[in-house]
């Protein structure tokens, strides 16, 4: 669960393994209790839903979970897939920054 906190809501990310290989994508939610993330155009699944009084039912195509392990951030400076460390900058604050670049990922 340790690399869990290296992703946040919002940020780019490579899948690096598995069906959806080589997809890009931005992670819309993270699922803390089983370590899976949600990213946008990911993992597509269809669900078969039953009309009600807001949606007419029908199939219905969403992104599914995907484990964090299989993701990997995109390099700001080249959009590549990087590693993530963290470090203190001089204000105190401790940031993420890709690892191939030295670029700070967090604003």
């Amino acid at each position: 669960m340790s690399g869990l906190s290296k992703f946040k809501k919002g940020d780019k990310v490579v899948v690096i393994t598995g069906r959806d290989k080589g997809k890009r994508g931005e992670i819309l939610k993270i699922l803390t209790k089983n370590a899976r993330a949600i990213v946008q155009g990911v993992n597509k699944v269809k669900r078969h839903t039953r009309p009600s009084n807001t949606s007419g039912g029908g199939i219905i195509e969403k992104e599914g979970a995907i484990a964090v392990s299989n993701l990997s951030h995109l390099d700001p400076k080249d959009d590549t897939p990087t590693r993530v460390g963290f470090k203190f900058l001089e204000d105190g604050r401790k940031v993420r920054y890709a690892k191939r670049s030295g670029e700070v990922i967090d604003s």
